[in-house]
């Protein structure tokens, strides 16, 4: 059984698992229902898979610079989570769709900004030739699936954010900070395939 086939299996059979970080520990900031958004969690077909992240660009108004799943807000065309995670990875990172396998999704993560995301697991080529939208997307890039998912690598660390103290995971990768929701995800989907 290859890595990736032991991958799907751990990920079907842990469905019943309900996931430990269904949001952000402060309550969002608004009232109004959640808008739905999905990211692309994407897994490398390798031996020793690997997982595609993103850097935003710096000049963007909303959480310039950090790291992130391809994907975003679901647009009102959208069938699906699924269709919203391969269109926007699509044209952040020129995935083509045809490539994708997808595995299924994981649980729901509600920011403090008031998305619902819908994490798409999926499996995907490796050495693809992808290409960031530059205007959103500064980097694409590659970490070993296993480092992320080791609960050793994800470290809870606490600030302070608009007056009240917040926690969230953080996992550091070479010179990389993945934090915030992003690890959120990462955290909840290793607790289902595990390392």
């Amino acid at each position: 059984m290859s890595a990736v086939d032991a991958i799907r299996s751990r990920f079907h059979a842990s469905a019943h698992i309900p996931a430990p970080l269904a949001g952000d520990a402060a309550p969002p900031l608004t009232d109004e229902p959640p808008v739905p958004a999905a990211v692309l969690v994407a897994i490398t077909d390798r031996p020793e898979p690997g997982l595609l992240l993103t850097r935003r660009n710096e000049a963007l108004r909303k959480h310039p610079g950090q790291i992130a799943f391809a994907g975003g807000r679901a647009d009102p065309t959208d069938i699906d989570p699924v269709d919203t995670a391969l269109r926007e990875a699509c044209e952040e990172i020129s995935l083509p769709r045809g490539l994708v396998s997808v595995i299924g999704c994981d649980a729901p993560y509600r920011t403090i900004t008031n998305f619902s995301i819908m994490p798409v697991v999926a499996v995907v080529p490796p050495d693809l030739p992808l290409v960031p939208l530059e205007f959103e997307v500064a980097d694409i890039f590659e970490v070993p699936l296993g480092f992320v998912l080791d609960p050793a690598n994800q470290i809870q660390a606490e600030a302070e954010f608009r007056g009240q103290m917040r926690r969230y995971y953080e996992i550091m990768w070479q010179d990389r900070r993945i934090w915030g929701a992003t690890a959120a995800m990462i955290v909840n989907l290793s607790r289902r395939i595990g390392a």
